[in-house]
């Protein structure tokens, strides 16, 4: 639900007829990119908010039935009659989009590209889906679960794609650091995870690579070499927030950000600026 922020960012993004020749989403971050790419503005902030406190899409319950606590079926479902998705447009786009998940065999990042992938909508699925809050999705002959576990923030793989200027939209605040993974946590882990020790092994260290991953981010950015895009404070807003009001403060607060952020990325950007500009 922090992809409130993101999708705020992006519909500013869409707004203004800025396209990125290419873009990479991991998590929440993969499927707020999916309707950047189908230019459906709104379709993020419409559905996050609009089901927030429908227990169909969100909620305990849904552990119970179908061991996950969100219900993609849902999601891909019943909310794509309600506010749906523009898939031509999606599927006719120009722009490169790739959806990270982590193989749960390896325990090594994935990433699965729109028209290279069997089904870039179950890699968005797989990319999304929670270790322990949801179960393992099967694409391209691997299980696999959230990409967040095996590479949190993957702006890498864009420069080993050769982009040399990388926008990068994060949905915290720049003093955030991650929590130490506390034991009764890793025994979870472990015991849920024991026949798969490399997903695990990643799991269990996830928050310290994330953390040393900001720490990288902030030395890039003073450097000049990443414009990165996040919120100005802490955002209070969970990743199973179903307070309505706080999820549209946060999807405002993206939209004000990256308004400010306009001018300043553009100068950024430099002559590249043509490439995101084809009309």
């Amino acid at each position: 639900m922090r992809s409130l922020f993101t999708s705020g960012v992006l519909d500013v993004l869409m707004e203004n007829k800025i396209e990125f020749p290419y873009v990479i989403g991991v998590s929440a971050g993969a499927l707020t990119g999916v309707n950047y790419i189908s230019k459906d503005i709104g379709r993020t902030a419409r559905i996050n908010i609009g089901f927030a406190d429908d227990s169909r899409y969100v909620g305990v319950g849904n552990l119970l039935k179908k061991r996950s606590l969100f219900d993609f079926d849902f999601l891909f479902g019943r909310t794509e009659k309600i506010v749906p998705m523009d898939y031509d447009t999606f599927y006719r786009s120009k722009q490169r989009f790739v959806a990270v998940a982590t193989d749960c065999a390896t325990g090594r990042p994935v990433y699965l590209e729109k028209g290279k992938t069997e089904d870039i909508m179950k890699a968005v699925r797989a990319s999304s889906s929670m270790p322990l809050l949801a179960p393992e999705v099967h694409v391209d002959g691997m299980d696999c679960l959230d990409g967040g576990v095996s590479d949190p923030i993957p702006f890498k793989q864009a420069m080993r794609e050769g982009y040399d200027k990388v926008v990068l939209v994060l949905t915290r605040d720049i003093s955030f650091r991650a929590a130490h993974t506390s034991s009764v946590r890793s025994y979870a882990i472990r015991k849920t995870f024991r026949g798969e020790p490399n997903f695990a092994q990643q799991l269990a260290t996830m928050s310290a690579r994330y953390n040393e991953t900001l720490e990288e981010i902030r030395k890039l950015e003073s450097e000049g070499s990443l414009f990165v895009i996040r919120p100005d404070r802490p955002v209070t807003v969970g990743r199973a927030e179903r307070d309505p009001q706080k999820l549209e403060a946060l999807y405002n607060e993206g939209r004000d950000v990256m308004q400010r952020e306009l001018k300043p990325m553009k100068k950024y950007l430099g002559r590249s600026l043509s490439d995101l500009w084809p009309f």
